[in-house]
C-alpha cells in the first residue's frame, strides 16, 4: 500500500489519534519541488472543514519542530471520501461485505486489477469475491485498495474488467 514512511506514521497517528479522529492512513509522494503529506481523517459524524484545519494547525506545528521531510512538501488534510482508500488490514476486516477495487504491483491470474466484495482477512492476505472466482490477494502485493461506493455499485458502475 501506499502508506508514508514508518517515521512519519509514527509521529503523526498519534497526534490525530489525541485530537479524538482516526487516522485513516497517511501517503508521502516525495519530490524536490512539489512534494505531497496528504493524510485521511475521520471521525464518527465525519469529518468538516473545521476538523481539517485543526489537524492540519497541529500537525504542522510538529512537524515544523521534528522537520523529518527534507525539501520542500505540500500538507493535506482529508476526509477519505465515500471511495475511501485502504492502508491496513484491519481496514478489510472492518468493511467486510463491502466491494474494493484492488490494484496489484504483480499480476494475480493475469490480472493487475480486481473489484470484489471482501469475504475475509486471513493472516496477511485478503479474501475478494469477484462473481464466482475467489482470490487470495497477499497485502503486500496490492499497491492501492479503495472502497466502491454504494451509489456506483447501484448505478452498475465500476466494474474489474
Amino acid at each position: 500500500m501506499k502508506q508514508a514512511p514508518e517515521h512519519l506514521v509514527d509521529l503523526i497517528e498519534p497526534i490525530v489519534e489525541g485530537l479524538g479522529y482516526e487516522c485513516v492512513g497517511i501517503e508521502y509522494n516525495p519530490h524536490p519541488v512539489h512534494g505531497m503529506l496528504r493524510i485521511f481523517i475521520d471521525g464518527e459524524n465525519g469529518i468538516l472543514l473545521e476538523d481539517c484545519s485543526k489537524v492540519s494547525h497541529q500537525i504542522s506545528g510538529v512537524l515544523d519542530v521534528e522537520d523529518p521531510i527534507q525539501g520542500n512538501y505540500h500538507l493535506e488534510i482529508s476526509s477519505p471520501g465515500e471511495d475511501r482508500p485502504f492502508f491496513k488490514l484491519s481496514q478489510f476486516q472492518r468493511y467486510t461485505g463491502s466491494t474494493v477495487t484492488i490494484n496489484l504491483f504483480k499480476a494475480i491470474d493475469n490480472r493487475r486489477k480486481i473489484t470484489g466484495e471482501i469475504t475475509g482477512v486471513e493472516d496477511e492476505d485478503v479474501l475478494i469475491k469477484e462473481g464466482e472466482q475467489i482470490y487470495k490477494i497477499p497485502f503486500q502485493a496490492m499497491s492501492k485498495a479503495r472502497l466502491v461506493p454504494e451509489y456506483l455499485l447501484n448505478k452498475g458502475g465500476r466494474s474489474g474488467k
